[in-house]
C-alpha cells in the first residue's frame, strides 16, 4: 500500500486499498460528517474538510435551494450521502448534493443504494486545496448528471455524459443558470445579510 499526502492537515491518499477495507473504513466512520471517503478502483481519499471548505460548501448548497425554490423546482438535498457500488468499485461522499429529476423515485426513503436507486442528479465539489483524487470519472461512472466545482475564487459546470465531463456555460439540472450567474451570487454573498441574498436570488430568477 503507497501513501501519498497533499495538505496534510485535510487529505491522505491510499492507494492498494481493497474494497472490504474501504466498507470497513464507512462502516468505522457512521454518520458522523467527517473524515468524507472516496473510492476509485482501490484508490482511497480521505479528506477532513476545514472551516472555510465546509462554509464554502454550506453556501453553495443554500445557492442551490434558493435558485430551486424561485424556479418553484421540487429537489431533496441528499447533503453527504454515501454513494457506492461494490461492482463498480467505486463509492464517494459528496460536499453536497441534490435530487431534481428523481425526487419522486428517493423521496420517504430512510437509505439510497444507488445499485438499485438512481443517483443524485447535482453534485457540489469544494476544491479549496485542491484533492488528490480527481473524482470526475468517479461521478460520471456511477451516473451524476452534473457538478459544480466551486474553489472560492470560481464556480465551473461539468456535464457528465457518456463517462465524460465537459465544461458548461449552463446547469442542465437549473435551465438557465450560468456559471457566471452562481459566481455573481457567491460575490453577493459577501456584502449581504443573508435573508436580503437570499430574496435576492428567489427574485432573480422569478424575474
Amino acid at each position: 500500500m503507497a501513501i501519498a499526502t497533499q495538505d496534510s492537515t485535510h487529505h491522505l491518499l491510499l492507494t492498494g486499498v481493497q474494497w472490504g477495507t474501504y466498507e470497513a473504513l464507512l462502516t468505522d466512520v457512521g454518520d458522523r460528517p467527517s473524515p468524507r471517503l472516496a473510492y476509485d478502483h482501490g484508490v482511497l481519499e480521505i479528506m477532513v474538510p476545514s472551516f472555510s471548505h465546509e462554509q464554502l460548501n454550506r453556501l453553495v448548497a443554500t445557492l442551490v435551494e434558493a435558485l430551486a425554490m424561485g424556479m418553484q423546482r421540487d429537489f431533496i438535498n441528499a447533503g453527504s450521502t454515501t454513494f457506492k457500488r461494490a461492482d463498480l468499485a467505486r463509492g464517494f461522499e459528496p460536499d453536497s448534493c441534490f435530487y431534481f429529476e428523481h425526487v419522486e423515485a428517493i423521496r420517504g426513503q430512510a437509505t439510497i443504494d444507488v445499485a438499485l436507486d438512481p443517483p443524485p442528479d447535482l453534485v457540489i465539489e469544494i476544491d479549496i486545496t485542491h484533492p488528490s483524487l480527481d473524482k470526475l470519472p468517479l461521478y460520471a461512472a456511477i451516473g451524476v448528471l452534473e457538478v459544480w466545482r466551486a474553489d472560492g475564487q470560481q464556480v465551473v459546470i461539468y456535464r457528465l455524459e457518456t463517462g465524460t465531463a465537459t465544461v458548461t456555460d449552463t446547469s442542465m439540472v437549473l435551465p438557465g443558470v450560468t456559471a457566471a450567474h452562481v459566481q455573481v451570487f457567491l460575490t453577493l454573498s459577501t456584502t449581504m445579510p443573508r435573508h436580503a441574498w437570499f430574496a435576492a436570488i428567489q427574485a432573480h430568477v422569478q424575474a
